[in-house]
């Protein structure tokens, strides 16, 4: 299993039957295909759908906010951008499952301005994070150079300031403490110790007493 797979199957154990949920593009839109049996949710995207299909499932005729082929469900709706944003800005949304670029110990997120790439801009992702109930960030744990992501502040141009509740990465589960009071690490993946997730985060981590084996 890689690290793709880790985090998208643990993230998509936090959505419950019956939510609203946006996947960003990239590692976030595969949550779908490893939801709990039992658990149907609403998939919502910016450019205009409610009731997208998992990704396995595709119209070519149809793309979602990153111009990825996609599939409906039975019942699925259809409307302007406008409206779209009016379901997240008015606090409909009940999830989003986000990438990120950092992270760090105020819950801050920056995930949209690659330094020495020219970017479009930042998307969908600031309603999103400021309009759902709860911002999931689903990425590696390190940089490709090796450099920590989860860091005591951001340097990157922010996206949200305090908006991140739970980070997933191939090495565990960490929780933000509300208010800026810190991140907690809650899970370790399998055949991980604290000790290594500690090594390659910047951001001071407490280890929770209740420390488990991440669930996949």
């Amino acid at each position: 299993m890689d690290s793709k797979e880790i985090i998208a199957r643990r993230i998509a154990l936090e959505l419950k039957d019956g939510n609203v949920v946006n996947l960003g593009i990239g590692l976030p839109t595969m949550v779908s295909n490893y939801l709990p049996k039992g658990v149907n949710i609403l998939l919502q995207s910016e450019n205009g759908f409610v009731g997208l299909a998992p990704v396995k499932d595709v119209d070519p005729d149809l793309v979602n906010a990153g111009g990825q082929p996609v599939g409906l469900v039975p019942g699925a709706a259809m409307f302007d951008s406008c409206t779209s944003f009016m379901l997240i800005r008015g606090g409909h949304v009940d999830a989003t499952v986000l990438g990120g670029l950092q992270v760090d110990s105020k819950g801050n997120l920056a995930n949209w301005m690659v330094p020495g790439k020219m970017v479009p801009g930042m998307g969908g992702a600031m309603d999103l994070v400021s309009g759902a109930k709860k911002v999931i960030i689903g990425m590696e744990h390190t940089a490709k150079d090796g450099t920590p992501k989860i860091l005591v502040n951001c340097d990157l141009p922010l996206t949200g300031k305090g908006v991140v509740n739970m980070i997933v990465t191939e090495l565990g589960v960490i929780r933000v403490i509300p208010e800026g009071l810190g991140l907690i690490l809650e899970e370790t993946a399998p055949g991980v110790t604290p000790e290594e997730v500690i090594a390659k985060t910047q951001a001071k981590l407490t280890i929770s007493p209740n420390l488990t084996t991440m669930k996949l």
